[in-house]
């Protein structure tokens, strides 16, 4: 049955049409025996090639596609949800909005290798969701990696926000190890050696926490998350990739107060990644938790 809708449909198309081996990556990777022009075939074979490749982990890798960005809808609450490291659209579950899977998290897919995700990027996705959806106004919710793009769309869209929810930010205080993901290539490529050899990695961040430089939620971090070979390059592209998820908060605190933008800040009391006092720089008015990073979600009511 998939290999009859498979030729069917490529019989609708023209064969001399370039941007055809597109669509039957698809066909021919769940259709092995379907029959096609020579010319196709090859093509198409070549980038099913990359596509099974990528469906086995490596998809950030490819750059094959224009990158890809998924999100679950529950309920009609114009709410945009992103997660944390390690997670994706599901921690929300249950939640009225959109959740989104970030890069290198569940579904979405960045096909850019370690080219940074720029703002203009991110704005330009964020406004093809918004007209997809008819959406106008809209909060936004980001949880400790997702406050990097809660915080980079509300400085897309200041004029469109109406509340927006931090929950163990990341993107107030730039932490020394996304510094250094934002240094020049040779130095980067240090940081990318010392992630693919765990061993040494590890011994460097016990060294760190004896010389005070790391604590121990940082240490545990790479003990938990970089102990296989998918972890540590889901860690490496992450820093990597957002690198660019820079703020100036001065000016954020100003996008706030001049669009009348509700805030809402939580920090768990005994966090010891995301700290109260980091937060700060951007308001006084936090609400403290008796909660870690790790289980803060379960406190809080949205």
């Amino acid at each position: 049955m998939a290999k009859c809708i498979a030729e069917k449909a490529l019989l609708r198309e023209r064969p001399d049409r370039p941007c055809q081996e597109n669509h039957i990556v698809t066909a021919i990777t769940d259709c092995p025996d379907l029959v096609l022009p020579k010319r196709l075939r090859e093509g198409a074979a070549n980038r099913a090639m990359t596509t099974r490749k990528n469906r086995r982990g490596n998809s950030y890798l490819s750059q094959e596609m224009k990158p890809f960005l998924s999100y679950t809808k529950t309920g009609n609450k114009p709410l945009l949800m992103f997660h944390g490291y390690g997670q994706d659209a599901s921690v929300f579950k249950g939640i009225d909005g959109y959740s989104f899977d970030l890069f290198f998290h569940g579904k979405s897919v960045w096909t850019k290798d370690e080219a940074p995700l720029e703002k203009s990027e991110w704005k330009e996705m964020i406004s093809e969701f918004l007209i997809k959806n008819n959406i106008d106004t809209f909060s936004v919710l980001g949880f400790s990696m997702g406050g990097k793009f809660a915080l980079a769309t509300l400085e897309a869209f200041p004029d469109r926000v109406k509340e927006i929810i931090l929950i163990a930010p990341d993107g107030i205080k730039t932490s020394f190890w996304y510094s250094l993901a934002t240094y020049p290539i040779a130095l980067r490529n240090v940081f990318k050696s010392m992630i693919n050899n765990h061993p040494r990695f590890l011994r460097i961040a016990i060294a760190s926490k004896k010389l005070g430089l790391i604590d121990k939620g940082v240490l545990r971090f790479v003990e938990t998350q970089m102990d296989s070979e998918e972890k540590r390059k889901r860690v490496y592209y992450s820093w990597v990739v957002f690198r660019h998820l820079k703020f100036d908060i001065n000016k954020i605190k100003r996008l706030i107060d001049d669009n009348h933008i509700r805030l809402r800040l939580y920090i768990g009391r005994y966090d010891k990644v995301i700290k109260a006092k980091d937060m700060k720089r951007l308001t006084s008015k936090i609400e403290i938790l008796d909660a870690g990073h790790n289980d803060i979600l379960r406190k809080i009511k949205i």
